[in-house]
C-alpha cells in the first residue's frame, strides 16, 4: 500500500510528489523498489496521460527528435515490438493513418514473436525474424526494402551481469544481419545495447555498412540503467558477392 504524499517541509503548502511504498507480505524488496520506482517515474506517468502503451515511447521519440529517421512517408519495421509503443510513435510520425497535412503516407511492420495488441498506423505479425526466409517475408509485407529497421529487444535476463550483455549484444547484432537484408540504401539502424565492454564488434560491423554509427543514452533512458541505444544512419546498400 502506498503512503499517501506529505506536504513540502518549505511551509509553502505543496506537496511532495515522492511515493513511499510499503514492503508487503510475499513481496520481495526489489518487488519494492521496482514498484516504488515505476509509481515515482515522470515518463510511466506521461504515457499513461499520452496514450502511450510504455515509458520506452519516449526512447524513440528522443532519438528521433535528434536524428530525424522517422520521416512522413518512410517504411519502418519495429523487431521485437511488444507492447506496441514504439510502433505507436514511428506510425504517427510517419503518417501511417494519412491524417496529416503531408501527402506522404509511411508503413510501420510490427514483428514480435508473441501476440501483440493492435496498433493504429501499423501492422503486426507474429514472427522469429531469425528464422529463415523472415527478411524475404519482411520485404513482400512491405512490398519492397525498409527505410527504418529498429529494435528494442533485449534478451531473457540470466542474473549474470556479463552474460546478459553478451546475450543483448547477439541480439543486436543478430537484428543487424537482418538490417542488412531488408533496408533500403541511405537506410537507418536503431538498436538497443548494453553498455559492458563486448560492444566493440558490432560498432566494427556497424561502422562498415552505415556511413555513421552514434551511441546514445537518451533522457528516458533510466540513469541507473547500462542501456543506451546505437542510431546508424546512411546504409551502404548490400554487398555484392
Amino acid at each position: 500500500m502506498a503512503n499517501k504524499p506529505t506536504k513540502n517541509s518549505s511551509g509553502r503548502g505543496q506537496r511532495d510528489l515522492t511515493v513511499k511504498v510499503k514492503s508487503a507480505r510475499g513481496r520481495s524488496t526489489s518487488s519494492t523498489r521496482w514498484l516504488q520506482r515505476q509509481l515515482n517515474d515522470p515518463y510511466v506517468k506521461k504515457a499513461k496521460a499520452e496514450g502511450y502503451r510504455g515509458r520506452a515511447a519516449y526512447k524513440i521519440l528522443e532519438l528521433d527528435d535528434k536524428f530525424r529517421f522517422l520521416v512522413p512517408g518512410a517504411r519502418v519495421v519495429d523487431l521485437g515490438c511488444a507492447p506496441g509503443g514504439w510502433c505507436q510513435v514511428a506510425a504517427r510520425r510517419v503518417n501511417a493513418l494519412g491524417d496529416r497535412t503531408s501527402k506522404s503516407v509511411g508503413t510501420v511492420l510490427g514483428i514480435d514473436l508473441q501476440e501483440v495488441e493492435p496498433v493504429a498506423g501499423a501492422t503486426i505479425y507474429q514472427l522469429d525474424f531469425l528464422d529463415e526466409g523472415a527478411d524475404a517475408q519482411v520485404k513482400a509485407w512491405l512490398g519492397g526494402s525498409a527505410d527504418v529497421v529498429m529494435s528494442d529487444m533485449a534478451a531473457s535476463a540470466s542474473g549474470h551481469k556479463q552474460t546478459d550483455h553478451l546475450r543483448i549484444i547477439s541480439l543486436c547484432e543478430a537484428a543487424a544481419y537482418f538490417a542488412f537484408d531488408v533496408l533500403e540504401e541511405g537506410g537507418t539502424f536503431v538498436a538497443k545495447v548494453l553498455a559492458g565492454g563486448a560492444e566493440g564488434n558490432l560498432q566494427k560491423l556497424l561502422k562498415s555498412r552505415f556511413t555513421k554509427v552514434a551511441n546514445v543514452k537518451p533522457p528516458a533512458s533510466r540513469s541507473d540503467s547500462s542501456e543506451k541505444f546505437v542510431v546508424a544512419t546512411g546504409f551502404k546498400g548490400q554487398i555484392s558477392d
